[in-house]
């Protein structure tokens, strides 16, 4: 599955995308996968509340499942202005 990053997610991570090879069940289980791959993913990741995640361009909450997923996007939440 393809992973996306976004805003200072994709700072924090270095790049924009990531192609996964993933047995998580959840949205979650593969940001602790993530998590452990390197310190620069843990940085990106470490408060999920300052996030938000998109599953096949549909808006969604980590519980979400990955069965059949082919997209996971993560950026932070959007402000207007």
């Amino acid at each position: 599955m393809d992973v996306l990053y976004f805003a200072w997610v994709r700072e924090r991570v270095g790049h924009p995308k990531d192609r996964v090879e993933t047995n998580a069940e959840t949205v979650r289980e593969l940001v602790n996968e993530l998590r452990e791959k390197e310190e620069r993913y843990a940085a990106a990741f470490a408060d999920l509340d300052a996030l938000r995640v998109a599953v096949d361009q549909e808006l969604a909450d980590f519980d979400a499942p990955l069965s059949g997923v082919r997209e996971v996007a993560f950026f932070p939440p959007m402000t207007g202005g």
